[in-house]
């Protein structure tokens, strides 16, 4: 569907023709005309099928035509500060042909960062983006004045939840007036998110996009290994790639930061320049560090799963997991940061005994069996790939 047929005001049509957008995605046809009627909503998409835009649009369009009352009039909350900052900065373009303002409020910068924040909070952007642990170290005083907030946005609401944001998202909910619209944008849809939508959402409409598969672009490969070889696994697979040809552009996922700090290590020892990226940091060295990656002066980058969802970084040859993901739909986000934009890349997990339960439900969930391959010269034999008795009854008897 054309953007000029859902309904959005004349200027950002305009705005949007101008940008060179045309077409809406699907999510973005489902969610913006039911948003416009004042609907509340569940949507169930992953990241890069255009969600942002699917509810950042009808906002802004809405803000358009209602006159400037120097009041926060939309909350938008995301899991984490890179997330915020990347739909305010969509937002920030999008608004352009509109009067509309925003400001993203995250926590780990300086006293200044804060007072300028409580400055948005008092003065009124229309639009806050902000992540949870922030603004309620806000509301614990008396200044951001909430009884103007007439939109809720909860975006990436499984992963805030995963991090422990529950209460503080009920909490929030509650100091915002109940005659308001509240949208819940998701990439999965456990018990828990629907916990969530009973009590903050009133009679919302549903939609849900099927998780895509991993792009046709992506090689997808495995090893079984032990835990204590994978660490060196990693050096030796960077190292024979880098006979190829130069390394540019490298994202490895742990989900623990000392496992980050371990396989950094390693790398940089044996000649491999790489960098980590982790919630230790503080915000100056993680925008320093996204910023050099993106630009490819740090051509390996060792990362918690901070960066598995909601950061667009082009150009991504080779995505390494050091462990499976706890979730299917996390091992598609994870290899979705390569092959972006019809390109090519490489995927490789690493599979210990333990995870081979999980690997199995990845391949179920894209309906592929993934090649796994054989360890290097030099390493004992790994894991054999099949579930565990005391586990499961069903025993896979297929060898690596």
């Amino acid at each position: 569907m054309k953007f000029t047929k859902i309904g959005l005001s004349s200027q950002l049509e305009e705005g949007l023709e101008m940008m060179g957008f045309e077409d809406a995605t699907p999510v973005q046809e489902q969610a913006i005309p039911l948003i416009l009627e004042g609907k509340d909503l569940i949507a169930c998409a992953q990241t890069g099928t255009g969600k942002t835009a699917a509810f950042v649009l009808p906002i802004l369009s809405i803000l358009s035509t209602k006159k400037q009352e120097n009041k926060v009039k939309a909350l938008i909350i995301a899991p984490t500060r890179e997330l915020a900052k990347q739909i305010d900065m969509q937002i920030e373009g999008f608004s352009y042909y509109t009067n509309s303002s925003s400001y993203p409020i995250y926590g780990g910068g300086t006293g200044p960062e804060f007072e300028n924040q409580k400055q948005a909070l008092v003065k009124g952007a229309d639009i806050i983006i902000c992540t949870p642990g922030r603004l309620m170290a806000h509301l614990k005083f008396d200044y951001f004045d909430t009884s103007s907030v007439e939109y809720l946005i909860l975006d990436e609401a499984d992963r805030m939840l995963d991090m422990g944001f529950y209460d503080d998202i009920v909490s929030i909910s509650k100091k915002l007036p109940k005659k308001r619209q509240t949208l819940l944008f998701s990439a999965t849809m456990p018990p828990k998110i629907r916990k969530l939508a009973e009590n903050i959402l009133i009679n919302p409409s549903s939609i849900s996009l099927a998780i895509s598969k991993p792009a046709a672009g992506i090689t997808q490969s495995a090893y079984l290994v032990h835990d204590e070889q994978k660490v060196r696994l990693i050096r030796d697979i960077l190292k024979e790639k880098s006979k190829e040809k130069e390394i540019s552009h490298v994202l490895i996922f742990a989900s623990s930061i000392k496992s980050v700090k371990a396989i950094k290590k390693t790398l940089n020892n044996s000649g491999l320049r790489s960098s980590d990226m982790h919630s230790e940091l503080n915000q100056e060295q993680r925008e320093d560090t996204i910023r050099d990656f993106k630009n490819k002066k740090i051509k390996i980058l060792v990362a918690t799963d901070i960066l598995s969802r909601g950061i667009d970084i082009k150009g991504i040859e080779l995505v390494i997991n050091y462990e499976v993901p706890h979730d299917a739909e996390d091992y598609v986000h994870r290899i979705g940061r390569t092959a972006r934009a019809d390109r090519t890349g490489e995927a490789i997990t690493l599979i210990n005994q333990k995870q081979v339960s999980n690997f199995l439900d990845i391949e179920k969930l894209i309906e592929k069996s993934v090649t796994k391959n054989n360890l290097p010269n030099g390493y004992s034999q790994g894991p054999k790939f099949e579930i565990l008795k005391k586990n499961k009854k069903k025993v896979w008897k297929k060898n690596r």
